[in-house]
C-alpha cells in the first residue's frame, strides 16, 4: 500500500512540474532586433549562430546594443561568452521539448 500511495504522489509531482518544461514558441514582430529577441530571452538557453559559422550554446546574460553575454556556455560549463551583436547572424530557440 505505502509503495503504491509513494508511486502516485511521485507520478502526480512529476505530471504537475511537466508545465514548467514546456518551452515557449519563438515569435518575432516587425520591430523587433537581434537585441530585443535576446533581451526577451534573459536567462534562458540560446543558442546564437555566427557570421563565422560557429555556433555557441548558453544562457542569456546582460544584453546591450553593443554585446550579449552568454553563461554556462555548452561543453565549456565553467565559462562564459561577450558576443557582439553585430557579428549574429541567427537565434536558434528550442521550442518544443
Amino acid at each position: 500500500m505505502n509503495k503504491i500511495l509513494s508511486t502516485l504522489i511521485l507520478l502526480a509531482g512529476m505530471f504537475l512540474n511537466s508545465g514548467a518544461v514546456i518551452a515557449e514558441p519563438l515569435s518575432v514582430k516587425a520591430v523587433d532586433s537581434i537585441v530585443s529577441v535576446l533581451k526577451a530571452y534573459d536567462g534562458k538557453r540560446v543558442t546564437v549562430k555566427l557570421d563565422s559559422g560557429e555556433e555557441l550554446t548558453g544562457t542569456v546574460g546582460s544584453v546591450n546594443d553593443d554585446l550579449v553575454q552568454l553563461r554556462e556556455l555548452s561543453g565549456r560549463e565553467f565559462f562564459d561568452a561577450a558576443v557582439v551583436t553585430d557579428d549574429i547572424s541567427a537565434i536558434i530557440i528550442r521550442t518544443k521539448e
